[in-house]
């Protein structure tokens, strides 16, 4: 049986707050998307630069975001095949909720250290 995607858009939630919590669901997510902020990245950088995620995990991420429209996936015809992975438009409007996230986090950290 296959598994449904939640992020098809019949099945997004009518609340807007859960729709966004869907896409950044998990922290490698958020992850990802943070790093893809900075522009296109291979999958190897991606993978270096997201800490602890396996193989496996990024590739099944990568897959979801892009079928929710915020990640582009551009595959190139060489030998070895390149991959490349960036930011839709749709995905770029995230990045204040990214820098949000970042700049609670951050007077978090600051406050918990008192």
């Amino acid at each position: 049986m296959a598994e449904k995607n939640l992020l098809a858009p019949e099945n997004l939630p009518d609340c807007p707050v859960e729709t966004t919590l869907l896409i950044l669901s998990n922290r490698w997510r958020a992850l990802i998307m943070r790093d893809l902020l900075d522009g296109t990245k291979r999958f190897t950088e991606l993978r270096r630069s997201v800490t602890g995620i396996s193989q496996k995990v990024l590739t099944t991420n990568l897959r979801d975001l892009e079928q929710a429209g915020v990640v582009h996936r551009a595959v190139y015809a060489e030998v070895p095949p390149r991959v490349e992975y960036s930011l839709t438009e749709l995905g770029l409007s995230l990045e204040p909720v990214l820098d949000a996230m970042a700049e609670w986090g951050a007077r978090f950290k600051e406050q918990a250290a008192q």
